[in-house]
């Protein structure tokens, strides 16, 4: 799915035969014809059975992949498939449709860099150890980086750390994300860059941030952070007179007038139902861009998510022509 890998429809019907294989194959979406006709397999392993139960046939030299959540988005199909798994109660064999979508925001496309999770202190060791196995690489000269021969483009994550030492001193900070053109390591601006590369691109990265944290405050935090944190949103939620917001698990349920958005307790992600990662960046500040929380919790990743939902709750009200180009 990541590569875009191609398979013809005599492929696919050869694959039915294979019972392992196709109890797999059969709970995944695919896409023909450019993205034009979505569906899962159906049960003859020669059709595609779309979301509203629509049957098109598949021919044998008509060109099939594995759909990219993506595609589901620029379609404008993704929630149709969500609801469907939902209501069969499917589980894929790896996260597709209700995979993390990444966009670039329009500041980001004019540049080769993203700086949405700069100042993020990470611990080297765990982050290469995690990054590896969605290979990553570590260069002498750059630190981590990843290759797509598919995208044509090279990703480097730029920290201030030394990746070939415990770094136990001062825990390094990631300054940003750049990309280079793959054969002439040239900027390519973003806008470039094929967008289901650089969704996989910062899903990585957004992993890599929320599992090797380091610093005060731990986004991923541990499970009874969370259950606090679910309890402060609960109590200050009433106190803002708030009642267009839910804490269900980990994340807090926000019924917008434009939308639905979910945002994790954790790590203070914004994801919107049926759509992509919302980028909020928080001012780091000690006079601005804080709610003080000091009755509540000291912790300003506290602050910051509950600012967030704040600020989502009364979606209308949003004036920053950023948050705004990503709520169309």
């Amino acid at each position: 799915m990541v590569e875009a890998s191609e398979f013809t429809g005599d492929e696919i019907a050869q694959l039915k035969d294979n019972p392992v294989i196709w109890r797999m194959l059969s709970k995944l979406v695919l896409v023909k014809d450019g993205g034009s006709v979505f569906g899962f397999p159906g049960d003859d392993g020669k059709s595609l059975v779309s979301a509203q139960g629509e049957v098109c046939a598949i021919a044998p030299d008509d060109r099939l992949r594995i759909a990219h959540c993506y595609d589901l988005y620029e379609a404008g199909v993704w929630s149709d498939f969500q609801q469907l798994l939902f209501d069969r109660e499917w589980r894929q064999p790896f996260k597709q449709v209700f995979r993390e979508l990444y966009l670039p925001t329009s500041e980001e496309k004019d540049s080769a860099m993203s700086m949405r999770y700069s100042g993020n202190q990470i611990m080297p060791m765990r982050a290469v150890g995690l990054l590896k196995k969605r290979q990553w690489t570590v260069d002498y000269d750059n630190g981590l980086q990843k290759v797509s021969f598919y995208g044509n483009v090279t990703a480097v994550m730029y920290a201030m750390a030394d990746w070939f030492s415990p770094s136990d001193i001062e825990t390094p900070t990631l300054e940003y994300v750049a990309f280079y053109y793959r054969r002439t390591m040239k900027e390519k601006k973003i806008a470039e860059v094929n967008p289901l590369v650089f969704s996989e691109f910062m899903r990585d990265v957004d992993l890599a941030v929320s599992v090797a944290h380091a610093g005060g405050v731990d986004p991923e935090a541990s499970h009874s952070t969370i259950e606090m944190r679910c309890v402060i949103v609960e109590h200050s939620l009433k106190m803002f007179g708030i009642e267009n917001v839910e804490v269900t698990g980990n994340f807090a349920k926000v019924h917008g007038s434009l939308g639905c958005y979910n945002i994790h307790l954790g790590s203070g992600v914004i994801h919107k139902e049926g759509g992509a990662q919302i980028a909020v960046l928080p001012v780091h500040s000690q006079s601005r861009g804080r709610i003080f929380l000091p009755f509540l919790d000291e912790d300003p990743k506290t602050s910051e998510i509950i600012s967030k939902i704040l600020l989502f709750a009364e979606d209308t009200k949003i004036k920053d022509p950023t948050i705004l180009s990503q709520l169309d």
